[in-house]
Formats: C-alpha cells, sequence, structure tokens
C-alpha cells in the first residue's frame, strides 16, 4: 500500500510564503497525477491544484491562482505546494493525493491521501 506523507505546515503571517511538501513511500505513483486539497474548519476538503504525471501539466483553484505554484520532483518521489501571499482564507489541513483518471478536482478520483499537514495564517 503507498503512503503519503505530508509536511510543512506550519503558523504564518498574513503576506508570507509557506512551502508544503508530499512524499511517496514507493515509486507506485511516479507516473499519478498529484493534487493538493484542503478543508478548513467546518467545510467540505476543496480542490486547490494538480500536476500531472510527467509534471509539464498543471491546474489551480481560482482561490489560488496566480499565488500558489505546484512541482514535483519524479526522481526523488516527491510534491510540493509553494504557497505566497498566504490570508486567513488558506487556513485549513492540506492533504495531497494521488490518482490516476477522471477529473483531477474530484476528490473521489485520488486513490492515495497524506494524513494532511496543518497551514494557520494568522496575525
Amino acid at each position: 500500500q503507498v503512503q503519503l506523507v505530508d509536511s510543512g505546515g506550519g503558523l504564518v503571517q498574513p503576506g508570507e510564503s509557506l512551502t508544503l511538501s508530499c512524499a511517496a513511500s514507493d515509486r507506485t505513483v511516479v507516473n499519478y497525477r498529484i493534487a493538493w486539497f484542503r478543508q478548513a474548519p467546518g467545510q467540505e476538503r476543496e480542490f486547490v491544484a494538480w500536476i500531472t504525471g510527467g509534471g509539464v501539466g498543471t491546474f489551480y483553484a481560482d482561490s489560488v491562482k496566480g499565488r500558489f505554484t505546484i512541482s514535483r520532483d519524479s526522481a526523488k518521489n516527491t510534491a510540493s505546494l509553494r504557497m505566497n501571499n498566504l490570508n486567513p482564507e488558506d487556513t485549513a489541513v492540506y492533504y495531497c493525493a494521488a490518482g490516476l483518471l477522471g477529473d483531477g478536482r474530484m476528490l473521489r478520483n485520488y486513490r492515495y491521501w497524506g494524513q494532511g499537514t496543518q497551514v494557520t495564517v494568522s496575525s
């Protein structure tokens, strides 16, 4: 069973940056699409960004477009989410996920999930 491990969360002030990391336990997911989702307290888990297996294609939610950048290093079996200009509305638990088919914005299309990492943006 593939395991994804999220890390890099923390407490930052508005306007600051943070980079999240996602490490896969083996190379099963090397050709999988990798995505980040987030879940704020009392809210449903929502799509943030995805990147294709080859790392060429990316897609972002409108709420993060221009501020967040998703990337991956297939050689290291890792993916990252660089988050710039964070605001309090970005506060959530962030999850990475790996999937192969279907609409990349939909939770149901991801087979493997990380345990989540907390991001808190507050002054």
